[in-house]
């Protein structure tokens, strides 16, 4: 018997995916506690439904993303910082201080844990700062630190 699963199960298979049940296996237990549903005309036109939704939805943010990814490409962000005379920053410029600058300057909200940053900016001028946007989609932004 064919039917959706409503949850995920573990050996048996993932939420919404359709798999082969033994009709016993599917009656006494799946149906009885909601963990699956029979595969007919109608639930499976609105499994189909769903999945184009989620597609949809996908797509929308992956194309958002690529257009802020564009627009990090001409920005460049300044960061005021206290340095000494040679050039070292005191503490250095984190990835939440980069978030928190292109949220106020650029009106780009981006969260401190996708921004790429290896280690804290620690000298005078400008570095290139990788941001993972979505899943394949990264942005370069170039960050610029100045001397108060």
């Amino acid at each position: 018997m064919k039917v959706i699963l409503l949850q995920d199960i573990k050996g048996v298979g993932k939420k919404d995916q359709v798999i082969n049940a033994a009709d016993g296996y599917a009656k006494n237990f799946l149906f009885p506690k909601n963990l699956a549903v029979e595969a007919t005309k109608g639930n499976m036109a609105n499994l189909q439904a769903k999945q184009n939704s989620i597609q949809f939805n996908k797509n929308k943010e992956k194309q958002e993303a690529q257009d802020i990814a564009e627009k990090l490409k001409t920005l460049e962000l300044q960061i005021k910082v206290k340095a000494g005379e040679n050039g070292k920053i005191f503490g250095g410029v984190t990835a939440k201080e980069i978030s928190e600058s292109l949220k106020s300057q650029c009106k780009i909200d981006v969260d401190k844990k996708k921004i790429l940053l290896q280690e804290t900016i620690k000298n005078i001028g400008t570095c290139s700062v990788d941001i993972k946007l979505y899943e394949g989609v990264i942005g370069r932004v170039k960050v610029r630190t100045i001397a108060e």
